[in-house]
């Protein structure tokens, strides 16, 4: 089974660690392919040093293909690194540029096939909100479209306790149906390697549906594509 972490920020920080090494061991593999392209104006290379430092620390090494405009995703030697990694890590920053580089290209379809063929896919924040589908519009709460690796659900990262106060423009836009998955930092939504969605740590994400909080089993029917 496939394994997709959604976290809801403050990645590769103290927290993380048990959540990592999780989603390492699910790869069977020793590299992590990290993309930054979310922190493309946000010091993207500070991002990559400080994946490396932290995946050093649970024994793995970092490869991070220099993704960060539209034609980079077009390149096949960054494309051929993600179609072979065994891990994939989207990075936090503006989900609408990550979405307006990889969407529609090869890269993005190198994610999807490698996720296909059992790598692990995790983003943060807003590696996370790109992997749904509609995607939640920061500039105001409104939806708009996602990258689509799940249909159906829509990230809210960073959340706080009383979401569904602090979002209230969100909630009331949600079409009938939509899971709104709140997630607070260094917490996850995690797809395991047995299909189950679940809270792996400390239980604090929720899942919305029609402004009511729900348990996790409206999201089986969750696959990604």
């Amino acid at each position: 089974m496939r394994i997709l972490a959604l976290i809801g920020g403050g990645e590769w920080t103290e927290g993380c660690e048990e959540l990592d090494a999780e989603l390492l061991h699910g790869s069977r593999g020793k590299e992590v392919v990290v993309l930054p392209t979310a922190a493309a104006f946000e010091q993207p290379d500070r991002c990559v040093e400080h994946a490396t430092e932290w995946f050093a620390r649970l024994g793995a090494t970092v490869r991070a293909p220099r993704v960060l405009q539209r034609r980079d995703a077009l390149d096949p030697a960054n494309v051929d690194v993600v179609r072979g990694a065994s891990f994939i890590y989207l990075a936090g920053g503006s989900p609408l540029h990550l979405r307006s580089v990889i969407k529609e290209t090869p890269l993005w379809d190198a994610l999807v096939e490698a996720h296909r063929d059992g790598a692990v896919v995790a983003g943060s924040s807003a590696g996370a909100m790109v992997l749904g589908d509609p995607m939640i519009d920061p500039r105001g709460g409104a939806f708009t479209v996602g990258l689509g690796l799940v249909s159906n659900l829509a990230v809210l990262p960073h959340a706080e306790a009383d979401v569904a106060k602090h979002h209230k423009r969100t909630f009331e836009l949600a079409d009938a149906g939509l899971v709104l998955a709140a997630i607070p930092e260094r917490n996850a939504l995690v797809r395991d390697s047995t299909g189950a969605w679940c809270c792996p740590f400390d239980g604090t994400a929720s899942v919305w549906v029609d402004g009511e909080q729900q348990d996790f089993s409206v999201l089986p029917g969750l696959d990604p594509v």
